[in-house]
């Protein structure tokens, strides 16, 4: 009974440390898999408004984030400016859709 017990504390200790490896490997994993749909998402959101695409990839910096989601929410994007010239050029007045 008692060498029962000893075996199966054994086992243990040495199962242990592998299961937290495995655990922290797909943890990792996880994590890269994550910041790379966001960068991507992000660089197609600032391609789109105007934007060079890369500017997403700031979106990883932990300060930058912040900044960048700001320059979103309230900068005048480069698409937004291209179509005001575009119909200053044609007549339409600015603001009508």
């Amino acid at each position: 009974m008692m060498m029962d017990t000893l075996m199966l504390a054994r086992q243990s200790a040495e199962v242990a440390p592998i299961f937290g490896l495995i655990m922290v490997m797909f943890i990792v994993v996880a994590a890269i898999i994550v910041a790379a749909i966001k960068a991507l998402l992000f660089c197609k959101i600032f391609a789109k408004a105007g934007y060079p695409w890369a500017l997403g990839l700031l979106m990883l910096v932990p300060i930058a984030d912040i900044i960048m989601v700001l320059v979103l929410a309230f900068g005048n994007w480069p698409i937004r400016r291209e179509l005001e010239t575009f119909r200053k050029q044609r007549g339409n007045a600015p603001g009508a859709y």
